[in-house]
This record gives C-alpha cells, sequence and structure tokens, in this order.
C-alpha cells in the first residue's frame, strides 16, 4: 500500500509552541482520517524556525543552501500539506510567508493543503480566512473547507470544540487527497521503449 505523504509546516517561533502542537494534533487527525479509508499516512514535519537563515539568504541572493532545497524539494513532492502558523498583527507571520515566497512559482499548483493558525485571543480567528485562505488560492492550491484556528482558551477547554473543528477537517482533508490521487497522470516513462530498442527498429529499417 502506497503511503500518502503529508507536509506539515509549522511556524511557530517558540519551543515548545502552540502552532506545533496545532500541527501534530492535525496531522495525527489526517492519520486517522485516512486510516479509516484503508490508507496509511507518511508525516514530514518542517519546523520553519529551524530554517530562518537559510530563508533570509534565500530572499537575498534568490538561491536556497543545500539543507533548504532538499526541504522544498520534500514539500513540493509531497501529496498533500499541513500549514500552520501563528497570528501577528492580524496575519501570518513573516517566516510563515517567506517560506513560501521562496518556492518555485506553479510549485503548489492542486496541492491539497488544510490551513490553521494559533493566536492568544479568539477574535483573530478570521484571520485564516482574509490573509492564508486567500495566499494559497493565488498559490492555486486546493484548500479544504475547514480551517482550525486554537486560540488560548482552547486549549484550556473542556470541550471538544477544537477536538471537532480538527476532525471535520482532517476528513475534508482526506478527501481531497483521495480525489487527487485518483487524478495523478500516469507516469509517462512507465512503459518507454528502450533507446537501444529504438536504434535496433531504425537499423533494421
Amino acid at each position: 500500500m502506497t503511503a500518502a505523504r503529508i507536509a506539515v509546516i509549522s511556524a511557530g517561533l517558540s519551543q515548545p509552541s502552540s502552532t506545533r502542537l496545532l500541527a501534530d494534533r492535525l496531522a495525527a487527525g489526517t492519520v486517522s482520517a485516512l486510516a479509516a479509508t484503508g490508507r496509511v499516512a507518511e508525516i514530514d514535519v518542517v519546523e520553519l524556525r529551524d530554517h530562518a537563515g537559510d530563508l533570509a539568504n534565500n530572499l537575498v541572493t534568490g538561491f536556497p543552501s543545500a539543507g533548504l532545497r532538499a526541504v522544498l524539494d520534500r514539500v513540493v513532492a509531497a501529496d498533500g500539506m499541513i500549514t500552520v502558523t501563528p497570528i501577528f498583527n492580524a496575519s501570518y507571520s513573516g517566516l510563515f510567508k517567506t517560506f513560501f515566497d521562496v518556492l518555485e512559482p506553479d510549485s503548489l499548483t492542486g496541492m491539497p493543503v488544510l490551513i490553521g493558525a494559533t493566536g492568544g485571543s479568539a477574535r483573530h480567528s478570521l484571520a485564516l480566512e482574509h490573509a492564508v485562505r486567500p495566499m494559497f488560492t493565488y498559490l492555486r492550491s486546493v484548500v479544504v473547507p475547514t480551517s482550525v484556528y486554537a486560540a488560548t482558551e482552547d486549549w484550556a477547554s473542556a470541550g471538544d470544540g477544537l477536538n471537532g473543528r480538527i476532525a471535520r477537517a482532517a476528513e475534508e482533508f482526506t478527501e481531497v487527497l483521495a480525489g487527487r490521487s485518483t487524478a495523478r497522470p500516469a507516469d509517462p516513462y512507465r512503459d518507454a521503449v528502450p533507446f537501444e530498442q529504438l536504434l535496433g527498429g531504425l537499423r533494421s529499417a
């Protein structure tokens, strides 16, 4: 069984961080949702704080370091992506935006994306809809309908509001992943004729 490769992008700055905690919860929800459909997930977590210097240098020079290049390649090769950013000044963080600024144009076209964010107050939750979702729409990614915002009070709440949103978003993400997998074009080189055989045909002619 082929695993669904999920890139998890966390833009948390502290360690530990609520941003990483939400990213892990969304990844766990996705693993469970995929398992319910008989599929397995391969989770690849990227902590952007570990690449902050390389990202800044990439902006200035236009070229990624070898380490950052490897991270970018892994992300764009994934089957889907979970992204979580802290909300600063009613928008995504600069570190979060920088990561997507250095990706090659069109590299996320058609990519299923589950978006999440964290903040100190629930009043910042709409930043997901007026800032994060439009960015991925511009990048022509496929963003699932349910976004997940976790305010400080959500972590202390005994209710299942956050858990419910995570489960719903993970199920939607799984459905989009399934659609992408069935729509993925066949490998054009799978049944390619060896070059030596082509040459042999020319010589016999």
